[in-house]
């Protein structure tokens, strides 16, 4: 992990789940991806959009042309945990939930459906477009994780 990743998760779990570094806010989540090959859980500090019970995320790697590892390991590993800022707001409460990850959009039948988030992601923060630049025509994954029943 990256002394910034550390530095990050570290600003999350201390302030309740709000993070001041690189503007995250309260939309920062702390997925719990297990690795592919080595099943050895990776800690993935990612910006996130709540949708109604559920959080999206999207694998942007900050416009590189290649998918983070992580993308890979929510597809071969589709129920995770996820740390998220607590139920009460302006609490220092962190929680730990079990999430199932679909992919939006992951077989192209529905590109309407990835549009319509991806525009809720670029509206939240104009970086995402600066990304387009530098990913050399990568389509960024998109998932929902949604607490597990």
């Amino acid at each position: 992990m990256t002394d910034f990743n550390e530095q990050v998760i570290g600003e999350f779990r201390e302030n309740g789940g709000r993070v001041s570094t690189a503007g995250f806010g309260d939309n920062l989540v702390v997925l719990h991806s297990i690795g592919a090959r080595s099943g050895e859980v990776r800690l993935n500090p990612l910006f996130a959009l709540r949708e109604d019970d559920s959080w999206l995320v999207v694998g942007s790697a900050a416009g590189s042309p290649k998918d983070p590892a992580w993308v890979h390991n929510l597809r071969a590993h589709p129920r995770i945990e996820m740390e998220v800022p607590g139920a009460t707001p302006g609490t220092d409460e962190v929680r730990t939930v079990e999430v199932d990850v679909t992919e939006i959009d992951a077989d192209g039948s529905d590109p309407s459906a990835w549009t319509q988030r991806w525009d809720r992601f670029t509206a939240a923060s104009s970086g995402f477009l600066d990304y387009l630049t530098t990913a050399e025509g990568r389509r960024f994954p998109i998932f929902r994780l949604t607490p597990a029943s």
